[in-house]
């Protein structure tokens, strides 16, 4: 998916086909908060205003970037998952064989297709992390971008939360479809506030 320019992609994403969709959206735009949140440490380190936070603004961005390559490669892993999906919906079901068929095909594929959501929410919620850090920390001049990059992250956990939930409800086993949302539901519940924090505390500092 990432080799396509960004005109490709949001053409493709635009049309019927089934990826990229919203689960590749979603890490891409997680992929794009990190990446403002690098862009604010380059603009901060080496600066001697900011040297007493010098080792931590490198952590940041090492950190940083690692989550980023981690998200663009999720735009992709996304692709990967949900392609098979949309092909099980195809199966036929005409007999009771094949309906068993179409039933543990479906079932395998929408597992799979919930593995990369939850990876996506996951990242961001890590990403957040660095950004609450990196608002107290980071160039003042660049502050801005430093909520630019958890509104984009806070959208992508709550986007890839989405692609979760409407996978589950599908699944036959429910144990672990209830694990699952569990674990997004908690992810979203402690993180989504955090990023809203961020963003409102930037506001806050830049119209002073």
């Amino acid at each position: 998916m990432l080799h396509l320019t960004c005109e490709e992609f949001l053409t493709q994403l635009s049309t019927k086909q089934p990826v990229p969709g919203g689960g590749g959206a979603s890490a891409l735009c997680g992929a794009l908060g990190v990446a403002l949140g690098s862009m604010v440490c380059n603009l901060t380190r080496g600066k001697k205003k900011y040297a007493a936070v010098e080792e931590d603004i490198l952590r940041i961005l090492k950190e940083g970037e690692e989550l980023r390559l981690h998200l663009q490669n999720l735009v992709q892993a996304d692709a990967d998952a949900f392609e098979p999906l949309s092909q099980a919906y195809g199966l036929p079901k005409n007999t009771p064989e094949e309906l068993a068929h179409r039933q543990e095909v479906m079932e395998k594929c929408l597992k799979d297709a919930c593995q990369v959501p939850l990876r996506i929410m996951e990242a961001c919620t890590k990403a957040i992390a660095l950004l609450e850090e990196l608002s107290e920390k980071g160039s003042r001049i660049a502050l801005s971008d430093v909520g630019v990059g958890a509104a984009f992250c806070r959208a992508a956990l709550d986007g890839a939360s989405l692609n979760v939930y409407i996978n589950t409800k599908l699944m036959q086993d429910r144990e672990t479809a209830a694990q699952w949302e569990e674990a997004a539901d908690a992810m979203l519940k402690e993180w989504l506030p955090r990023a809203d924090q961020v963003v409102e505390a930037v506001k806050g500092s830049i119209r002073k």
